[in-house]
């Protein structure tokens, strides 16, 4: 697979362009570019925002709790799979799961600053390459705490209007 560039658009009309790395993650880049052509990501919210951390986003449900029908093995260290060598640095998009590491679906995060500290137990799959000050403007959201008790939860919905596949 080569190196797709997907191309998000917000609700707001700022646009990001993200550069997939299928040479780390294979499965999980396959599995984001059939949800992104088959519309899976448009209208649906970023519901948890960390400034200094990351933006969470991809839950049908905007509660953190959903995803899509098909979940895929995280190619990630913890779970056997050394191939990716992708490091948690400012703008790398990686795919959020729960304690089940084969549980990644369709939730994703895009890291602000490096948190190196998530490597090897989260499936790093590509990276923010032009319009990163447009994703840094999510910290900007007035939010509220969240179920869980942190500071993330966005007081109006952060709606993704489209994602396309570029090239």
């Amino acid at each position: 697979m080569e190196n797709k560039i997907i191309k998000v658009t917000m609700e707001n009309g700022t646009e990001y362009r993200i550069e997939l790395y299928p040479e780390f993650a294979p499965k999980t880049a396959a599995n984001f570019v059939s949800l992104v052509e088959s519309g899976f990501y448009n209208g649906l919210t970023f519901h948890r925002i960390i400034p200094g951390f990351m933006a969470q986003g991809g839950d049908p449900e905007g509660t953190g709790m959903g995803g899509s029908k098909d979940k895929i093995y995280g190619e990630f260290a913890a779970n056997g799979w050394t191939a990716n060598s992708l490091s948690h640095k400012r703008g790398v998009i990686s795919m959020a799961r729960s304690q089940d590491m084969n549980s990644a679906s369709s939730q994703f995060f895009i890291c602000f600053d490096d948190c190196t500290f998530l490597d090897g137990n989260y499936a790093a799959f590509g990276k923010v390459i032009e319009g990163m000050e447009n994703v840094d403007a999510l910290c900007d959201v007035p939010r509220t705490f969240s179920m869980s008790g942190e500071m993330a939860s966005p007081v109006e919905p952060v709606v993704i209007k489209e994602m396309t596949v570029e090239k």
